[in-house]
C-alpha cells in the first residue's frame, strides 16, 4: 500500500501545524484510520518515528497522557560531575583572601587571575 502524494502533503501539514497532544492525537488517528501496517507506512512515507507513533497510540487507547520530563534533560551541572570542585577552588584560593577594607559586607576578596 502507497499513500498518494496529496495525502502525505495534508497528513504531514496536520501534523506540523499542531504542537503537543493535539498533534499526538492527529498522528495516532490517521495510524489508526491506515489499518494494519500503519505504523511501518507512515515511517516510511510520512517520515513520522515508528517509536514515537506507538507511544501516541497507547496514549489514545488507554487515555492516559505520558509526560516527557524535558527539565531532566541537558547537560549535568558541574558539582555533579566533581563533587569535591568548591572545596579544592577554596584550598586553592584561601590563602589569597582578604577582608573587604570597609567592612560594609562579610565577602572576602582575592587577588588571584585564572592562571
Amino acid at each position: 500500500m502507497q499513500l498518494i502524494d496529496s495525502l502525505k502533503e495534508i497528513f504531514k501539514t496536520g501534523a506540523d501545524s499542531l504542537k503537543g497532544q493535539d498533534q499526538s492525537i492527529f498522528m495516532a488517528f490517521v495510524i489508526k484510520e491506515l489499518g494494519k501496517g500503519g505504523q511501518c507506512l507512515a515511517e516510511t512515507e510520512l517520515g513520522w518515528n515508528r517509536t514515537t507513533i506507538r507511544k501516541f497510540i497507547t496514549e489514545l487507547e488507554s487515555g492516559l497522557t505520558c509526560i516527557d520530563n524535558f527539565a531532566a534533560r541537558g547537560r549535568k551541572k558541574a558539582e555533579d560531575h566533581l563533587p569535591n570542585l568548591m572545596d579544592d577552588i577554596k584550598d586553592i584560593v584561601d590563602s589569597q583572601s582578604q577582608t573587604d577594607p570597609s567592612f560594609k559586607t562579610n565577602r572576602l576578596y582575592r587577588r588571584i587571575s585564572s592562571e
